[in-house]
């Protein structure tokens, strides 16, 4: 389904660059080759239609050609973030029911004599990634290929099995189809107005979905994808201004440091940015205002999960009188509010986040009892917090699990560290429960100053006094050097308790 959406493209388009990675380029004539070049090489090795295949790879054109060489014989994949520790990998790998892996030499070799994974291992060059052949390695595990079975890709099989967000210590992983994928890349194409004509640059990390979604778009579009295998701020404006990037999706947290450098950029080397979108986290109004003001272009943020892609888009350049909220619902997405007695809340009243899409993932791997706990009526729960106004914005307020019980008060971290994100001395901070004998947790707080920055925690208590509830003060502050983040950016809350348990130097 995707790989013959791509050779459609590839035979109208041969010439016309696909991808563009740190300086190499492929076009759909080449990459078309490296895919059916790779797709006869796995099936050669053994993987068939419905296997499960371990997919270890930084960003590359390599990485690209695997996706939809995997989609073309309607294999599987779960790719893995390549910086995690061997133990964390095998058990994502066993929770998915992996049979073969494809991975840089030196962790087949630590793996070999795993017994576990009875297919094929194949290795690239880890120094060359954008080498279009994939090595055989470990040949006494390559199966024959006498007994393949084509069977026809319907595009309800799954495709993808994605791990959630910090869930590497007890691996959950998503199923995604390839349908669930290509309504997706259309959905996007459609939100963001995205055409032929775009080049889409994609500097986050390939083993996360919406960088997956976001390197097909073009690709399954007839334009061209822009792949940065590492970020940094500069080089990403760099990449922008050189390879005249139109579109791109960013974490929040890649946009924070970009909006940080942009007062110091030429207006020219952003002209070509017709439209930004940020995901993962909400944007703080600092940098919106620094974004709204140093770039020409369409900036959105929108709110989702990984289960069912974007909820709610919001334009910050049009809709800069509802910067609070994370947008409406977009087109095909039915969003409600349910509170704890399952009702649906009211305007302004908070409760969980359900949405009813068409773009829900397949379910959780062997694990039907929490996709049935998932669901509600025919809508997602998920596991957020939020309340819709009278306009029809939704407003997103934190996770149901981190909201903080103190004795028998409900308290939102968010409606804290928005207060408290008023200080200009405050770079980032968590408001989190911390333990507590008498009422079972307390509000804490854990700051990180602006850098060069003096802040004291009088000056957090006296800011706190002022702007927040009785209810919400903390009783414990912090102030640290960083917060516990994952690979993506995005604030670990697990970790929040175990970072500053026993830490007397500056809590109260």
């Amino acid at each position: 389904m995707l790989a013959d959406r791509f050779f459609d493209n590839a035979r109208t388009l041969q010439n016309q660059t696909a991808i563009w990675n740190d300086g190499h380029s492929v076009t759909y004539g080449e990459l078309e080759k490296m895919v059916r070049n790779i797709s006869e090489s796995f099936i050669n090795c053994g993987i068939k239609y419905g296997d499960h295949v371990g997919i270890i790879m930084h960003n590359s054109i390599t990485f690209v050609a695997v996706m939809l060489a995997i989609a073309n014989i309607g294999a599987a994949m779960a790719p893995l973030n390549p910086r995690l520790q061997k133990q964390a990998i095998l058990k994502a790998f066993y929770s998915a029911d992996v049979k073969h892996i494809v991975a840089p030499s030196s962790f087949l070799d630590e793996i070999k004599d795993i017994e576990s994974f009875q297919g094929a291992f194949l290795s690239y060059n880890e120094n060359d990634k954008n080498i279009m052949t994939i090595s055989e390695f470990a040949k006494s595990r390559i199966q024959s290929s006498s007994q393949q079975e084509t069977k026809e890709i319907t595009g309800d099989e799954p495709y993808i099995l994605s791990m959630t967000s910090g869930s590497i210590s007890a691996p959950k992983p998503i199923i995604f189809t390839q349908r669930t994928k290509y309504n997706r890349v259309n959905s996007a194409a459609e939100i963001y107005g995205i055409t032929s004509n775009d080049r889409i640059l994609v500097a986050t990390p390939m083993f996360h979905s919406l960088s997956q979604r976001f390197v097909l778009v073009p690709l399954l579009l007839g334009g061209t994808s822009i792949l940065m295998t590492r970020y940094s701020p500069e080089l990403w404006i760099k990449t922008v201004s050189e390879e005249r990037v139109s579109f791109t999706v960013a974490f929040s947290s890649q946009l924070a440091l970009i909006s940080s450098i942009l007062p110091k950029v030429s207006s020219f080397q952003m002209d070509s940015l017709r439209c930004i979108a940020s995901s993962l986290a909400p944007i703080s109004p600092e940098v919106k205002a620094e974004l709204l003001a140093n770039l020409s272009c369409e900036i959105h943020e929108n709110y989702g999960t990984s289960e069912v892609s974007f909820i709610s888009d919001l334009n910050i350049t049009t809709d800069n009188h509802k910067l609070r909220s994370v947008g409406r619902p977009i087109p095909r997405v039915e969003v409600r509010i349910m509170k704890e007695d399952g009702t649906e809340a009211a305007v302004g009243e908070k409760g969980e986040i359900q949405c009813n899409t068409p773009f829900l993932f397949g379910g959780y791997y062997k694990n039907p009892e929490q996709t049935e706990k998932s669901m509600q009526e025919g809508y997602f729960r998920t596991g957020d917090l939020g309340y819709m106004d009278e306009e029809g914005y939704l407003y997103y307020s934190g996770r149901t699990k981190d909201m903080i019980v103190t004795g028998a008060i409900k308290v939102f971290p968010v409606d804290i560290e928005k207060a408290v994100m008023e200080l200009s001395s405050v770079r980032e901070c968590a408001a989190f429960g911390f333990p507590d004998e008498r009422l079972g947790e307390v509000v804490a707080l854990a700051v990180v100053p602006e850098q060069h920055e003096a802040l004291s925690i009088r000056e957090l208590k006296s800011h706190c006094l002022e702007n927040l509830a009785d209810y919400q003060m903390p009783r414990k502050y912090f102030i640290t050097d960083s917060l516990p983040k994952n690979a993506m950016g995005k604030l670990v809350r697990g970790e929040i308790v175990e970072k500053f348990k026993g830490n007397k130097d500056n809590g109260v």
